[in-house]
């Protein structure tokens, strides 16, 4: 069997998508940006998801020119006219999501650790195992416990919000707007919207995929730039930014505020962010491997769907036992540091593809300006050579 079953429509996609971009980042996150943008925090996330969104339209717009698996390899291969360049780029993607997929489970693992009295090595091979055995039965069930996944994650920021709302807002003097510091807190803020571009690896498992994944990478965009910014907001209302830049769990510390106790339970919700990452991960990287198999050569191994589950079954199991032994290998901050670099080089890369692709006249059935692809280039490589990795 060599291809996919069609099952996802348009809220599962966009659940996905909020899903990876939310992650278990926020609940940290919020400190480091409010640390520098003070209590201007909230404009800081709403500029990087505006720094996001040339490169989000780009790959809507490539999304419904080559609807396939392995999306970036595709768009980059066919920009450039290069099959080799997409062939490295898909494998630079598969690697990317297995070390952001590791640095998720082994911080997954230490939530867990700190509510369940339990070896380590045994914590991350069991829920390493676990989510690849969800992975494998099929994407509808994969999508839909990551939904599940979203919603606690959703309800968790959800009560903090409420929390932050119930105490006395913090006194600011008022003062100029510090344009520096709302730029550098975009900066940080910028990787917590790293995942809309794992959308487009699910389209062959996509019903309607030219209409349903420009609009999944959009919606879950928009939705993620406006609840990050919420969250923000009830954060530096309720607590200093001092105080939230000098705590490991800054929103713990916003319940804590408001209806006191230590916020334990952010750390149980945290581990379901955490699972939700890497079962979203270990899905979008067997994906980009199973569209790589069609080149042939050592790569046609993984162009192999099994016959009753219809998922691509040695690309997932491959992928997630490459995730338990990075997990177990190496330390979260290299896993975390290596992701966004070649995340951002890719985006680079897409960008270009589509300047080429549009100059070349081929249309699509959604296009954006040649300005979108332009502005994404030139926002990408900023983030690329301005030291912001």
């Amino acid at each position: 069997m060599d291809h996919l079953k069609r099952r996802i429509g348009l809220p599962l996609l966009t659940a996905y998508g909020v899903g990876v971009m939310v992650g278990a980042g926020i609940y940290v996150l919020i400190g480091a940006v409010a640390g520098v943008a003070g209590a201007w925090a909230p404009y800081a996330f709403l500029l990087a998801g505006i720094v996001a969104a040339p490169t989000a339209l780009s790959y809507a717009e490539f999304s419904t020119r080559y609807p396939e698996a392995a999306g970036e390899a595709i768009y980059v291969g066919r920009g450039f006219q290069r099959d080799w360049l997409g062939v490295l780029v898909g494998l630079a993607i598969v690697v990317a999501g297995t070390i952001s997929a590791a640095a998720v489970l082994r911080g997954g693992a230490g939530y867990m650790l700190g509510l369940v009295p339990l070896p380590a090595v045994a914590v991350i091979v069991g829920l390493g195992g676990l989510l690849i055995g969800v992975a494998l039965v099929g994407v509808l069930e994969s999508l839909s416990l990551a939904a599940l996944f979203t919603a606690i994650e959703v309800i968790g920021l959800a009560l903090v919000v409420w929390a932050g709302f119930t105490v006395e807002p913090v006194p600011y003097d008022q003062v100029d707007i510090p344009w520096g510091g709302i730029g550098a807190g975009a900066v940080l803020a910028f990787f917590a919207f790293i995942g809309f571009e794992d959308i487009v690896n699910m389209a062959e498992e996509v019903r309607e995929p030219e209409r349903t994944l420009p609009r999944a990478i959009l919606y879950s965009l928009a939705i993620t730039s406006l609840l990050y910014a919420l969250v923000a907001w009830v954060a530096v209302r309720a607590v200093t930014p001092e105080m939230l830049a000098s705590s490991e769990q800054p929103l713990a510390m916003v319940w804590a505020s408001g209806e006191g106790g230590d916020g334990r339970f952010l750390s149980a919700i945290a581990v379901f962010a955490a699972l939700n990452g890497v079962l979203a991960q270990i899905v979008m990287a067997a994906r980009v491997l199973f569209g790589l198999g069609r080149r042939g050569g050592a790569l046609s191994v993984f162009q192999h769907a099994h016959p009753r589950f219809g998922t691509p079954g040695r690309a997932t199991v491959l992928i997630g036992l490459a995730v338990i032994t990075a997990a177990l290998a190496l330390p979260v901050a290299v896993l975390a540091e290596v992701t966004a670099t070649v995340l951002l080089c890719v985006f680079v890369l897409v960008n270009l593809a589509l300047i080429l692709t549009k100059r070349r006249g081929e249309r699509a059935a959604f296009e954006v300006p040649m300005a979108v692809p332009v502005t994404g280039l030139v926002l990408s490589i900023l983030a690329v050579f301005g030291g912001l990795v």
